[in-house]
Parts: C-alpha cells; sequence; structure tokens
C-alpha cells in the first residue's frame, strides 16, 4: 500500500538522525586530547538499495492480495577520520567543519520529513474520496 518510496523516506530520517547523533559526539569530545571524529556513511548504500529495490512485480488475479516489495533497510557505517593534526593532543575535530555537517544534516532531515508529510497527506486524501 506504502510502496517502497515512504519506507526509503524513513529510512533515510533514521539514519539523518543517527547521523545528528554521530555529529553532536564529535562536537562534544572537540577538546578530548586523541579524538578522531566520526562519520556516518549511507547515502551510496542507500542510492544503492533503491536502485537494487527496482523489481516489478504483479498479481496474475485481481483477487490476490496486493505484492509488497519493501526496499532493503539500510544501516550506515560509521568510520573514523585519522589525525592530521600537527597540535599535541592528535584533536582533529573542526567546530566550524562539524557545525556546518549539522546544519546540513538537519536541512536534509527537515526535507525528507516534508516529504514524507506529504506522501501520507496524499494517501489521506485519497483514502478520503
Amino acid at each position: 500500500m506504502f510502496g517502497d518510496t515512504i519506507h526509503v523516506l524513513h529510512n533515510a530520517m533514521n539514519l539523518r538522525e543517527q547521523r545528528q547523533q554521530v555529529i553532536s559526539s564529535n562536537i562534544a569530545n572537540s577538546d578530548t586530547p586523541g579524538y578522531s571524529p566520526a562519520r556516518l556513511n549511507f547515502e551510496e548504500q542507500l542510492q544503492n538499495s533503491l536502485s537494487d529495490s527496482e523489481v516489478s512485480l504483479s498479481s496474475s488475479d485481481p483477487k490476490h492480495f496486493p505484492v509488497n516489495s519493501e526496499a532493503p533497510e539500510v544501516q550506515g557505517s560509521i568510520s573514523r577520520e585519522p589525525s592530521q593534526s600537527r597540535i599535541g593532543d592528535k584533536n582533529n575535530v573542526s567546530l566550524d567543519q562539524e557545525m556546518q555537517r549539522l546544519s546540513e544534516n538537519q536541512i536534509k532531515y527537515e526535507a525528507t520529513s516534508k516529504i514524507l508529510s506529504k506522501k501520507f497527506s496524499t494517501l489521506q486524501s485519497v483514502l478520503r474520496k
């Protein structure tokens, strides 16, 4: 009934929420000696899950139950940036870059949320008719 789009949008929102936590952790550890910032990578996996899920399924009889072909769940992977700091504490967290990543992730989360809300609104209007 919902299709792959809603499933993928929901998955993307969850991943963006996780990324927000990773970035917040980086900011919180900006003064921790030896700390290397973490990155949550998922965009490429999410894109691949979309292209892999484009399988066309159909029913041979109108009385059959609808076929549900959900896109696979993307988990994302955390990587660490090696220290490139020449300062003795070996902490390479840049607050400016982390704040930029935080803002960008927040904007993308809100955009995804609006798209998902629009999808549900469309479904709601179709069900009313």
